[in-house]
């Protein structure tokens, strides 16, 4: 009976699904009535002596605590009889019906993008079933615990997006483990159950299809075409073969960047939504190396990171994918308005995570971030003093201006800044005419920018984090579609020198995210650079085989930095 216990106690402990609440399209448990019935079986008591004892012997206030009680409930509700076995006529233990159907979906995890050996683990092999009570009982808990990682893992993915980066601010959508055992031992169709668990984004189904595509044809992978300069028609570079080749052009040897390569590059540059402007830089140049034969890793880390998004996106929404330099207005999952964005350089990189936009400030004052107070504004002022002014910005202390010529600068260090700064609307002002606010503890918000130009590169990554839209205004307009007394004409009337505060009357559900492959509506899969290198950390830690070098977009030019979100 010492073995069973401790069998028991280690398999409960070191299940790792997530809080028992309800969850989407499964039936929740009424927690308020528990019933620990009288087991009726000899396997049924060894089923409760091993799950009192882990329950009963962990400490309270933990997550051993937590997991075994959830699974002493359960059972108790049951009689404790096991929910995967079954005994048979002539007295032998078999799986049920619901096991073997749930094996078969360990065994096709690949499918799903999935590890089959995280749920196939030794603990549930078949040969337990002719073992004593022992191992049936370890079986029987084993196999719950099994399932339950597979729920979580089809649900919210393998891999704690915390892991690869603390920007990567998303959060875990619960399972109710308890109701979902009972509907998997009750259901003929266990996979249709399971099924449910997983996203439904068309995305990241059309992802599923093209794994599966990828696997049936086992296609091979080209070479990729090389990191170097940015090449400008009548330049010459040793990878122009090797881009013809890509681009289906009749074989040259040439190394002259000529203009029949150069027409061939802006067609395809129009149908991945760069810039069309036939300077190969680093976007075309990573949407060449996978924009032709996606790796098989890149589909599977991208449909790791749909496992990551919320499961209902909202039916009116605002998505920036973050690697592709775009801001979208979605209704239903289809795209109404598209435009540009400027995000954070790689040092200042753009959060991931989901809000709701809930204000529009028009004539927005700037209230400059702490970081860069302390990394440019402080060192500007104490080597000037008329800085503030000049940048139309106001000095504050406790709140209230005071005049940067009557403060003693002798007793002030850029690391002893006693000061907020802000600054005032106007032309010049970081934010332009007006941001989208949805307040979070990243302080990152959308919002216009007087610094025009760097729409019209292919990489835009130059802000300190927030996101600037190319066009707030026609933006703004689209976004407020629901709003019946919101418009771009209504927004403009109130341009002037004091900031407005615009609330609408529905919260607009807005993700921030991170894709380096994107399907559109008619099936094609395109893909962006690795910005940050979130696609390369989670592919490493997936444990996948990336035979290729990982396509991160290195910054073209050099530019100088501004003092702007």
């Amino acid at each position: 009976m010492n073995k069973v216990l401790v069998s028991l106690v280690a398999l409960v402990a070191a299940i790792t699904v997530v809080p028992s609440v309800s969850a989407q399209q499964v039936a929740s448990l009424d927690t308020s009535r528990i019933v620990i019935a009288p087991p009726q079986s000899d396997l049924a008591r060894t089923i409760k002596t091993g799950l009192s004892a882990a329950y009963y012997g962990a400490r309270p206030d933990t997550r051993a605590h937590e997991e075994a009680q959830r699974l002493y409930f359960l059972y108790g509700e049951r009689h404790f009889e096991p929910i995967w076995l079954t005994e048979q006529a002539n007295g032998a233990v078999a799986f049920s019906s619901a096991a073997n159907k749930i094996i078969t979906l360990f065994e096709n995890a690949a499918s799903e993008g999935l590890n089959p050996s995280d749920y196939l683990t030794p603990e549930i092999d078949a040969a337990r079933l002719s073992g004593d009570g022992v191992e049936l009982a370890t079986l029987e808990t084993a196999f719950s615990a099994a399932t339950m990682r597979y729920a979580d893992h089809l649900h919210n993915g393998r891999i704690n997006p915390q892991s690869i980066s603390t920007l990567l601010d998303l959060k875990r959508k619960p399972i109710n483990e308890a109701a979902l055992l009972e509907k998997l031992a009750q259901s003929k169709d266990p996979a249709k159950i399971l099924m449910q668990l997983e996203p439904q984004h068309r995305e990241f189904q059309a992802l599923k299809a093209a794994l599966a595509r990828f696997e049936q044809s086992n296609a091979a992978r080209p070479t990729p075409i090389g990191d170097g300069p940015v090449l400008r028609p009548g330049n010459s570079d040793a990878r122009l073969p090797a881009i013809r080749a890509r681009l289906k052009l009749d074989a040259s040897t040439s190394q002259l960047y000529d203009a029949l390569t150069v027409d061939a590059i802006r067609s395809f540059q129009e149908g991945q939504g760069l810039e069309v402007d036939g300077i190969i830089g680093p976007a075309t140049v990573a949407a060449l190396n996978g924009g032709v034969a996606t790796r098989r890793e890149d589909i599977i880390a991208n449909m790791e990171r749909w496992r990551w998004m919320p499961a209902d996106l909202g039916d009116f929404t605002v998505f920036v994918n973050i690697p592709e330099f775009r801001l979208s207005i979605l209704r239903h999952g289809k795209e109404e308005y598209t435009t540009r964005v400027v995000v954070g350089t790689t040092k200042n990189q753009t959060p991931v995570f989901s809000d709701s936009i809930r204000h529009l400030v028009v004539n927005p004052y700037w209230n400059v971030p702490s970081s860069i107070i302390r990394g440019e504004i402080a060192p500007a002022v104490l080597r000037n003093p008329g800085y503030t002014d000049s940048h139309n910005m106001d000095l504050l202390y406790n709140g209230a201006p005071v005049s940067p010529w009557q403060v003693d600068w002798t007793q002030v260090s850029a690391s002893n800044f006693p000061f907020r700064v802000r600054q005032r609307p106007g032309a010049g002002n970081a934010l332009g005419q007006i941001k989208f606010l949805f307040p979070n503890k990243h302080d990152v918000y959308l919002h216009d920018t007087p610094s025009k130009s760097l729409f019209s590169r292919s990489y835009r990554a130059f802000s300190h984090g927030c996101v600037r839209v190319q066009n707030p205004l026609e933006f703004a307009d689209a976004l407020m579609a629901n709003e019946p007394n919101i418009s771009r004409s209504s927004l403009e009337s109130m341009f002037g020198p004091s900031e407005r505060w615009v609330n609408p009357q529905k919260q607009i559900p807005v993700h921030i995210a991170y894709f380096t492959l994107r399907v559109d509506e008619e099936g094609s899969i395109r893909s962006y650079g690795d910005l940050y290198g979130h696609n390369e950390k989670l592919i490493a830690a997936m444990g996948l085989d990336a035979v290729d070098p990982p396509a991160i977009i290195a910054e073209a030019e050099t530019v100088p930095q501004e003092l702007s979100p």
